[in-house]
């Protein structure tokens, strides 16, 4: 019975994991599974927790079993776009480059991991991925849309002025993201070529920039955190107010989430 109860104790103090699905990329002669360190590192910096990479590997995943270790789910930014035919879209640009295996892991992936009730959020490409996966659709090149302003970094600038504020994000009233940040208007940077064209069946428009390009939403019926950003607030997490709140909500969820794995373990 001690023993019981001393697994119990540790299963409630343990961090939360964070389940991250990774791009595939070539390396050389061989292919990779990779995620960028900024987003690992704003997981266990700015959020508490513990980053397991997830492989790109589709419907070879056993994805029930996945989500029933971890925590929480983080879907990352990426150089690599949805592809177009997953919304009815038009054919990409030539040189447009794509990631078709983290499509058919993360697509499925989402709406299981909110009907789950594992906490949910969603960067850059993981923002426009979560639109998808609810049904919605993507303008491929914003900045050639007319009325959109150019929302894509200078590849060719230092990482501290891609990643400096660029625009304001105007954010609801009494919404999830106004209530982290504790005011109705915030600035981010802007590193992204896509966007929202029609927002996906269930989500809510949570902050726009001001040209009127949605920039932040979150799940209408999910059961608890799941919500997604445009920008990159896992650039220097801990140095950003927002960033850190943003993270931190995020990991008080998973920690929440954890507790009640621990809780039902102990009922059984």
């Amino acid at each position: 019975m001690i023993g019981w109860l001393f697994k119990i104790i540790n299963m409630r103090a343990r961090k939360p994991v964070i389940g991250v699905p990774a791009d595939r990329r070539l390396l050389g002669s061989h292919w990779f599974h990779c995620v960028g360190e900024k987003y690992l590192a704003a997981i266990v910096e700015a959020a508490d927790a513990v980053p397991i990479v997830v492989p790109a590997f589709g419907d070879r995943l056993e994805l029930d079993t996945l989500l029933e270790r971890c925590d929480g789910v983080l879907l990352t930014g990426s150089p690599s776009n949805v592809e177009p035919h997953r919304y009815a879209g038009p054919a990409s640009a030539p040189g447009t480059w794509h990631d078709p295996e983290r499509d058919a892991t993360t697509l499925p992936l989402i709406p299981r991991a909110v009907e789950a009730g594992l906490p949910l959020l969603a960067i850059c490409r993981g923002f426009q991925e979560l639109n998808v996966a609810y049904g919605g659709t993507l303008h491929q090149r914003v900045h050639e849309v007319p009325g959109f302003a150019v929302h894509k970094e200078d590849e060719s600038a230092p990482l501290e002025e891609q990643y400096a504020p660029a625009h304001e994000v105007h954010l609801l009233k009494g919404g999830h993201f106004a209530r982290i940040a504790g005011t109705d208007v915030i600035r981010v940077n802007s590193l992204h070529s896509q966007g929202i064209d029609r927002l996906g069946d269930g989500l809510v428009a949570e902050g726009r920039a001001p040209d009127g390009l949605i920039e932040a939403v979150s799940v209408q019926a999910a059961a608890g955190f799941a919500l997604a950003a445009q920008w990159h607030p896992e650039w220097q997490a801990t140095r950003n107010e927002f960033s850190k709140a943003l993270f931190a909500a995020f990991g008080d969820a998973a920690r929440a989430h954890a507790r009640g794995e621990a809780a039902a373990n102990a009922d059984r």
